[in-house]
């Protein structure tokens, strides 16, 4: 099926102004008559498109500075307020392929024009929230938002370009996410310093609302023609809720344990819910979430399990690298952000030099030289304790910010480009919803760890010093670190003199928690690696040509 009506699957973008959609004719003429020659608009169309990915990849990064301010304004602990990050992460990761095949059932713009609005108005919403319930509420609003808005701009970005420029598409919406999440850090730095957390949500309206309007003048995409525009409810329905009980449980594990019949029950239902999931999808045939043609492809699966493995290492590394930075090494939210930019400022910078290196080295190379670093950056991480110093994270980052720039880009071009260029916004849904969707899991089962590491760890190096902590001291006393009151008020029950041992003990296991974290992240990080050496990209070992067939 024609995607965008081009000839190759790549429909020009043409600058036209509203009600000349008939001079779209034109350009498609053009683009055949040159294909690899760009249509008048299309930078600007292209800044447009990288604006809205901006927007979302800034809102990924830009709180993780502000957690130890919101957990001391609402006096809540790093478990709960993960959930600041985690309700945006599962909500996009829940939607983006509902968001990818509504954009291609109704139009990529008209999705984009949706999931901006949404964005934009629960990010108001968000900077006036008054508790931390409400906070996490927007931010699943705003997911909802950035569901709509990513796959209509990856759409419409690969339609933007020559099919001989594919590579490079990957590779400017994800040098844009990379500037985004880059910028994070530092904009949540100086804004939480400077002014409060709460204008990391009011900068997102007027962005969303630039980006719209450059979106409206310059792009003018034909609809794709899409037969069967039912939509799979069933499918939504089980796949949403599944994921979620999965995360909820390994959340809930952090308090109640693994053994507890509530945990269990979750996951036992959430694994219904996805064998259901797949189940239903042939049933529903042209109009499945996730068509039958597109499981069945094993670049594109293998594309999608590497990427569900990967994400823990990006989500772990910007949560706990700024918390460690604040907690242990005393930054501030500014300083936190500043000290990302060795990850982030990489990944920004690489991210753009993936798209040539796809062109040149291929797919495979690309691949796995990311893959390699987003294995051995959480692994350097992993051996930073609580003695350590700046300079012992430098390496870890700039190796992780390494991997992700090549990994990310490429990985995305050769899943879209293994499909039907009819699919390639559901293609981009699903391979941004393994990314989020594994990024938050992985996120939730690293948060898990690290709550009960630490704890453990601080009940038992507080007995060794003839110190008995109660239960909810313990549950509590990390949040002395960001200064919540109940932590503070737990540190005050003690003694004088114990109060200054414990204080050493809090910042010892609170690091050793987030080393246990980061071993759990490698491991994933290494099976992804593994799975994308052999099975993305193409064989590792590709097939011997014959003297003869290579001549014909």
């Amino acid at each position: 099926m024609p995607f965008g009506g081009s000839h190759h699957g790549h429909a020009a973008i043409a600058d036209v102004a509203p009600g000349r959609a008939g001079d779209g004719a034109e350009s498609e003429t053009a683009a055949e008559a040159s294909p690899d020659q760009l249509a008048p608009g299309t930078v600007m169309a292209l800044l447009a498109m990288g604006l809205g990915v901006i927007v979302i990849a800034n809102d990924f990064t830009a709180l993780n500075v502000a957690l130890p301010a919101i957990e001391q304004d609402f006096n809540v602990d790093v478990g709960t307020v993960q959930w600041v990050i985690n309700a945006y992460c599962l909500v996009f990761g829940m939607a983006i392929v509902t968001g990818g095949r509504l954009a291609d059932l109704f139009g990529r713009r008209r999705a984009f024009f949706v999931g901006s609005a949404l964005f934009a108005g629960f990010s108001l919403l968000g900077g006036f929230a008054q508790s931390a319930p409400w906070l996490i509420a927007t931010r699943v609003g705003m997911g909802l938002g950035g569901a709509l808005m990513w796959p209509a701009i990856l759409g419409m970005t690969y339609a933007a370009l020559p099919e001989s420029k594919a590579g490079l598409a990957g590779g400017l919406i994800l040098g844009a996410a990379g500037v985004g999440n880059a910028m994070g850090p530092l904009l949540g730095g100086v804004l939480t310093d400077e002014l409060s957390w709460r204008w990391i949500f009011f900068l997102n309206v007027p962005i969303a609302a630039f980006a719209v309007l450059v979106t409206w003048a310059k792009v003018h995409q034909p609809r794709p023609e899409v037969a069967d525009q039912r939509i799979d409810y069933p499918g939504i329905a089980t796949l949403s809720t599944g994921l979620l009980l999965v995360l909820l449980a390994f959340d809930q594990a952090a308090d109640w344990g693994f053994g507890d019949p509530r945990v269990i029950a979750m996951l036992v239902v959430a694994a219904l819910l996805i064998v259901s999931f797949g189940l239903i999808e042939p049933r529903m045939k042209g109009s499945a979430l996730i068509p039958t043609e597109v499981i069945r492809n094993a670049g594109f699966r293998a594309a999608c399990l590497t990427v569900l493995l990967m994400s823990a290492v990006f989500f772990a590394t910007v949560l706990y690298a700024p918390q460690f930075m604040e907690k242990i090494l005393n930054y501030s939210a500014l300083e936190a952000g500043v000290g990302m930019i060795p990850m982030l400022g990489t990944f920004a910078i690489v991210s753009f030099f993936a798209g040539p290196a796809y062109q040149r080295l291929g797919a495979k190379a690309t691949i796995t030289i990311g893959a390699l670093g987003l294995t051995l950056g959480p692994f350097l991480l992993s051996m930073v304790d609580a003695d350590s110093g700046y300079e012992s994270l430098i390496a870890g980052l700039a190796v992780t910010g390494i991997g992700a720039g090549f990994f990310y880009s490429a990985v995305t071009t050769a899943g879209v480009t293994a499909l039907d260029p009819s699919r390639a916004s559901l293609a981009g849904g699903l391979i941004y919803m393994c990314q989020i969707a594994g990024g938050a899991i992985g996120l939730g089962i690293t948060t898990t760890i690290f709550t009960l590491s630490s704890e453990n760890e601080l009940a038992d190096k507080a007995s060794d010093h003839a110190l008995h902590l109660t239960d909810h001291q313990v549950a509590v006393m990390h949040g002395v670190l960001a200064g919540t009151d109940s932590g503070t008020a737990a540190l005050h029950q003690l003694s004088s003199s114990a109060q200054s041992t414990v204080m050493g003990i809090v910042r010892e296991s609170f690091a050793t928690g987030i080393q246990a974290g980061f071993k759990f992240v490698t491991i994933a990080a290494l099976l992804g690696f593994l799975i994308s050496l052999f099975f993305v990209g193409g064989r590792l070992l590709g097939h011997r040509v014959a003297p003869e067939q290579a001549q014909a």
